[in-house]
């Protein structure tokens, strides 16, 4: 079964949820980065700690938490294709 795209505002939910993100600091912008909207590497392991739960996998370049949010997007939908054609 494939999986759904994990998307910006899937994002903004983990960060807001698990990261403690001010409702009024969520973005629809992908270029913006964790330190833009007051976010630190806390907040990554929050990102990567739901990623563990929900799909079985984390992001594991801990440089990711200093790019754009459309690098992290993308690193995510590359890991959930590969496990849709496993």
């Amino acid at each position: 079964m494939k999986t759904a795209p994990f998307t910006l505002e899937d994002l903004m939910d983990i960060l807001e949820q698990k990261a403690g993100l001010p409702a009024a600091n969520r973005t629809v912008d992908a270029s913006t980065r964790f330190s833009d909207i007051g976010l630190d590497s806390l907040a990554f392991l929050s990102v990567q700690a739901t990623l563990e739960t929900r799909y079985g996998f984390e992001l594991t370049d801990e440089g990711m938490q200093h790019r754009p949010f459309s690098d992290i997007l993308a690193a995510v939908n590359e890991r959930l294709a590969e496990l849709d054609v496993a």
